[in-house]
């Protein structure tokens, strides 16, 4: 397994892929998982529960501030009961504009207020990636990573390094199918694909001409 954290890092994980193409595309992964907490977090915030109380966020995209954080099929436990995000919320305004911004831009503001990265953030969320590929994802859970879109059934262009929910067993990664997407949702996916796109070209631009 080869796992790319360096920014810019879906598009890195691609190229090192296209740069040693005998090993399986399936094998690459890059760390959207850091997002994935951090959307946990604030809803567990919001909510006053902790981030182990949240599952089932997902980061769509790019390991970048056009990545769309999606709760729409987030469940929450409160008093012992497992209910949607979006029902126990009950506040689509806040989750359609602050809790989106805020988790894109988190990074940035982590950097601003530390003159530093969040080290121990992303260490954190390494080793959540790295447990999850050799012990796998629980049962009724899924997470969030970077990984080829060759196949998937969400509109999503082939040949990306794209963050999808993914379950994983036997340390083999397979997309979270059949995921209902709202217009809302649909937008936010493409417009990150988009940006997936020309990151891709002007990449692989620099590359041919090295």
């Amino acid at each position: 397994m080869v796992i790319v954290v360096g920014n810019p890092a879906n598009t890195n994980c691609l190229t090192a892929s296209k740069s040693a193409p005998s090993i399986p595309k399936e094998n690459f992964s890059c760390l959207t998982r850091l997002d994935h907490n951090r959307a946990k977090a604030q809803i567990a915030l919001k909510l006053g529960v902790t981030a182990n109380d949240v599952k089932n966020v997902i980061i769509w995209g790019n390991h970048s501030s056009t990545q769309y954080p999606d709760v729409n099929h987030a469940k929450v436990k409160l008093q012992g009961k497992e209910v949607g995000v979006y029902e126990a919320l009950k506040d689509d305004n806040w989750l359609k504009g602050e809790f989106v911004t805020t988790v894109q831009q988190r990074g940035a503001a982590v950097i601003k207020a530390r003159k530093l990265s969040s080290a121990m953030s992303a260490a954190k969320a390494i080793c959540d990636h790295v447990r999850d590929i050799w012990f796998g994802t629980p049962e009724g859970e899924f997470v969030s990573m970077g990984v080829i879109s060759d196949g998937n059934s969400y509109g999503v262009p082939d040949d990306l390094l794209y963050s999808f929910p993914v379950v994983i067993k036997n340390k083999t990664w397979k997309f979270v199918e059949g995921l209902p997407i709202n217009d809302f949702s649909r937008e936010k996916m493409d417009l990150t694909a988009k940006e997936l796109t020309e990151e891709k070209e002007t990449a692989f631009e620099f590359l041919s001409s090295a």
